[in-house]
């Protein structure tokens, strides 16, 4: 059955079996009927992004009253304990949950297998201290590796080459635990070596550290995203573009990721991360649909950077790429969003 639609001639099929149909009445659904007011377009809108979805990630430095901006990351600086306390407040008062640390470490401090990562005074252990003790409710999240702690800039011990794995996670056992011990809340290992989240959990359990969360980088790429963050913290640098291809995954595999995300859950897993998050959707969609379990993104500093840089060319409405970009988590399934853009969506957020 056809219809004449409103341009003299132009005959279409009805969008309804058998209805009839005149000129004035084409077409019967109109989709942009729900979108005409803006009443309606926030009635009926499938995902909504919250404050409640920010994890803010801070990188720390040796010093005091220090902020040392990073360059290829405008409007992120390195800051000493006393002003990441700060930045601890500044988060609490906008509502943000959590933030994530990052060290950056004096060189003349690291080595072969990464030892002052096992410190309980090292500097992610002081800071961790500083912020629970101003800010006890905040919740804070600690990266489990060895690159800031290695003067090669892999997350792993190298020996003749080669990053061995077991060595490595050993290791990885003691940092989790000190970083528990100076009041860490969630745990995130980000070294992509196998077995090290039993480990970790064993390690934590047999400290007395049953209710400490893990949230593990479940499906770390080796990605060509990351190079702002290695400016940040000053790790990660040497092992060159293709450096951590042996234990970080294949841009090229998702159903690698989907095996790796099982095999962490089976261990003791509490939260996924997958990394980085917009080239990565596909990932964190199957990831939310496949095991249904806490997903989050990591909006990485090449994604940030990038978002920041056009904005700064007037190339895009830096504001709206932001919370676009955000959303989009939100819509392929992350419960959660590590992102250095968190203050300033919160603030939006708050103008509702």
């Amino acid at each position: 059955m056809l219809a004449i639609c409103p341009e003299e001639g132009c005959e279409i099929p009805l969008l309804r079996f058998g209805a009839k149909m005149s000129r004035g009445q084409y077409p019967a659904t109109r989709m942009r009927r729900n979108r005409m007011k803006a009443f309606s377009r926030r009635m009926l809108a499938e995902h909504r992004l919250s404050v409640d979805d920010l994890i803010w990630p801070l990188f720390v430095i040796e010093g005091e009253d220090k902020a040392e901006p990073v360059t290829s990351m405008p409007g992120v600086s390195r800051h000493s304990i006393d002003r990441l306390v700060a930045q601890a407040r500044e988060a609490e008062a906008l509502g943000i949950p959590a933030i994530a640390v990052f060290p950056s470490i004096d060189p003349a401090l690291k080595d072969n297998e990464g030892t002052l990562a096992g410190d309980g005074d090292n500097l992610v252990c002081r800071a961790v201290r500083a912020v629970k003790k101003a800010c006890p409710e905040l919740g804070v999240i600690c990266d489990v590796a060895l690159d800031p702690f290695t003067d090669h800039g892999h997350d792993g011990i190298l020996r003749d080459g080669e990053i061995v794995n077991d060595e490595t996670v050993a290791v990885l056992c003691r940092q989790a635990v000190c970083q528990a011990d100076a009041g860490c809340d969630i745990i995130a290992p980000s070294d992509m070596m196998d077995g090290r989240v039993a480990a970790i959990r064993a390690a934590l359990d047999g400290a007395g550290h049953q209710n400490v969360q893990i949230m593990s980088y479940v499906a770390k790429y080796a990605s060509g995203f990351y190079g702002p963050f290695r400016d940040a913290v000053g790790a990660g640098k040497l092992a060159g573009g293709d450096g951590k291809a042996s234990y970080q995954m294949n841009p090229a595999n998702s159903d690698e990721a989907m095996h790796e995300i099982s095999l962490d859950l089976a261990e003791g897993a509490d939260i996924v991360i997958i990394k980085p998050g917009m080239p990565y959707l596909d990932i964190l969609g199957r990831a939310k649909a496949e095991f249904g379990v806490p997903c989050v993104a990591y909006q990485v500093s090449g994604e940030y950077a990038m978002i920041k840089a056009a904005s700064a060319n007037n190339w895009l409405d830096g504001e709206r790429a932001m919370m676009e970009s955000l959303l989009g988590f939100k819509r392929a399934g992350a419960d959660a969003i590590l992102t250095y853009f968190a203050p300033d969506a919160a603030r939006l957020l708050a103008k509702g």
